[in-house]
Formats: C-alpha cells, sequence, structure tokens
C-alpha cells in the first residue's frame, strides 16, 4: 500500500467519523440554540471522570512508566512554553496578543478532541489510552496555571489557582482509580456497569459539544498571531514531541500516543478562560476554530508517522 493511500485509509477511519460528530453537534447548535454550560458541565464533571477512571484502572502503567512519563512532559511543556515567549518577541506583540500565542501554542485539546481521537488509535492497546489521560491531566494543571497567569498575571492568587485545580473532577478521578488498583481493591458490578456506560459515552458527547462550541465562533480578519499559533501548535509542536522521544529512548505505544498526543489542536479552554477575563476572545476563538479544522490534516499526517516509526 502506497503511503498516500495508507494516510488517506487513516483520515476516513479515525479523523473522518471525529469530523462527523463535531459536524453533527455544530448543525444541532445551529437549529437548537442549546446553552452550552450545563452541557460542558456534564461532561467535565461526568462522562470525562468517568473515562479517565476506568482508562486508568485498567491500565498497566508501574512507577517507572510514571517517571518516564513526567520527564518527557516538564521537558515538552517546557519548550513550548519558551517557544510561545520567543515567537512573541520576535513579533512585537502587544501584551494580550502575546497572551493569545503562549497559549495557543502550549495548551493543546487533549479531551475533547484529543481522548476520543487516542480511543479510536489505541482500541486495541488501552495503554495508549492511559498515556493520552496522563498528557490531558498535566495540560488541565497547566491551563489553570500557566494559561491562567497569562491571562490574568497578578489578578488571582496561587492560593485561589490551587483552588480551582482542586474542583476539576479529573483529578480526583485519577488519584481515586490509582487508588483502587496500587490496593487491588475490586470494583463491584454494579458500580462498574454505569462508569463503563458512561465512559463508552464521553468520545461522542465530546466531539458534539467541541462542534456546538466551533458553531458560535465568528471568522473573521486571519490576524498573524493566528498563522504562528497554528505553526506552533501543529508543526513545531510535533516536532518537538519527536526530538524528545528519540532523545530519552521512547519506543513502542507510549511513543506513538506521545506523538500523537503533541499534535492536538488548540484547547478550546484557551478561549472559554479568555472570554471570562475579556482578553482578546475572538482571537482565541478563531485561534481555536482555525487550528482543529487544520489539525484534520496534520493529526493524520503524525498517526501515520507515529505507527511507521514506532
Amino acid at each position: 500500500m502506497s503511503i498516500l493511500n495508507y494516510i488517506s485509509l487513516l483520515f476516513v477511519d479515525i479523523i473522518v467519523p471525529i469530523l462527523i460528530l463535531i459536524g453533527i453537534g455544530t448543525l444541532l447548535q445551529k437549529k437548537f440554540h442549546f446553552r452550552l454550560q450545563p452541557i460542558a458541565n456534564l461532561v467535565t464533571y461526568c462522562f470525562m471522570p468517568a473515562a479517565v477512571f476506568i482508562n486508568i484502572y485498567s491500565a498497566e502503567i508501574n512507577l517507572s512508566l510514571l517517571t518516564e512519563l513526567v520527564i518527557y512532559m516538564a521537558l515538552f511543556v517546557s519548550i513550548l512554553i519558551i517557544t510561545g515567549n520567543v515567537f512573541s518577541k520576535i513579533l512585537n506583540l502587544k501584551r494580550d496578543e502575546q497572551t493569545v500565542l503562549k497559549n495557543s501554542i502550549s495548551l493543546m485539546n487533549s479531551g475533547n478532541y484529543g481522548l476520543p481521537v487516542s480511543q479510536l488509535v489505541f482500541s486495541a492497546h488501552p495503554l495508549g489510552v492511559s498515556v493520552q489521560i496522563i498528557v490531558l491531566v498535566i495540560q488541565n494543571l497547566l491551563t489553570y496555571t500557566y494559561g491562567l497567569y497569562n491571562l490574568i498575571s497578578v489578578s488571582k492568587s496561587i492560593i485561589d489557582i490551587l483552588r480551582d485545580l482542586l474542583k476539576l473532577p479529573i483529578i480526583h478521578a485519577l488519584w481515586i482509580a490509582a487508588l483502587f488498583k496500587i490496593v487491588d481493591i475490586p470494583i463491584p458490578n454494579f458500580a462498574l456497569v454505569p462508569i463503563e456506560q458512561l465512559a463508552g459515552g464521553f468520545a461522542a458527547l465530546a466531539l458534539i459539544l467541541l462542534g456546538m462550541q466551533l458553531e458560535s465562533i465568528e471568522v473573521k480578519t486571519f490576524h498573524k498571531v493566528i498563522g504562528w499559533a497554528l505553526v506552533g501548535r501543529l508543526i513545531l509542536s510535533p516536532a518537538v514531541a519527536l526530538g524528545l522521544i528519540y532523545l530519552l529512548g521512547i519506543d513502542g505505544v507510549i511513543a506513538q500516543s506521545l506523538l500523537i498526543a503533541s499534535a492536538f489542536p488548540t484547547s478550546r479552554n484557551t478561549a472559554t478562560l479568555a472570554l471570562e477575563y475579556d482578553v482578546e476572545p475572538e482571537l482565541h476563538a478563531q485561534t481555536v476554530l482555525y487550528s482543529t479544522l487544520l489539525s484534520s490534516i496534520t493529526v493524520t499526517v503524525v498517526i501515520y508517522l507515529a505507527m511507521n516509526l514506532f
């Protein structure tokens, strides 16, 4: 099979289902104008924690692997943060525009987009999904620390930021699942069945919600910040990941999952937080839209590279 045919097959089998669900969400929102916050809360406080719990509980993650992932993510995130700051200085951007660029490069959509993609790619390899969950948790921590710092600087204390972090249900789902696994506590069937059913519904609902959120974004003038953000998020980020994977000697499913995770578009949370704190909300939203649309191509290519390099 030729490279082009293989990439086309990956696009059809993995990306097209994602786009269909996003499209359904967009069409539903256009017709019915749902209130999105209650649906977002349902995903964040119910479906996503269930998916995180099940995948961590059923995964085989030892201390050595966890240490390797933490070292990789620390280097990966640090390089992306430095890249965003360097780009901002080179372009001589205004402060709010710098915030858009920094957050758009360093914060990626590991939840509503990344986890469903990983569940499709690694349906036969649960470890790949578990690695993506670790990335998701670290990305959420980064969003509510570094991402918030960029948006509000000194208007929110460290205590307030930590309080916001403790409100994230996936944090609690993670440590509870880890505790159950370490202590080897069996989950009774009457509890396991509803958790599994919630976890099974996460991918579809998360992508439909993403489509609903994208429907409200208006496409305006293509600002130069968007172009640089796309380069940083969709091209440089996978390149950095690939370099670190080789440098740290990571291989197999773990390497595949980390490389694919690096290619996901800009986090939808960047636009949500920007709207809440009134920091270039339209520019943030447009960056999310363009990166999500373009990622259908770039993520396909990265999946191909991951499957063939490792």
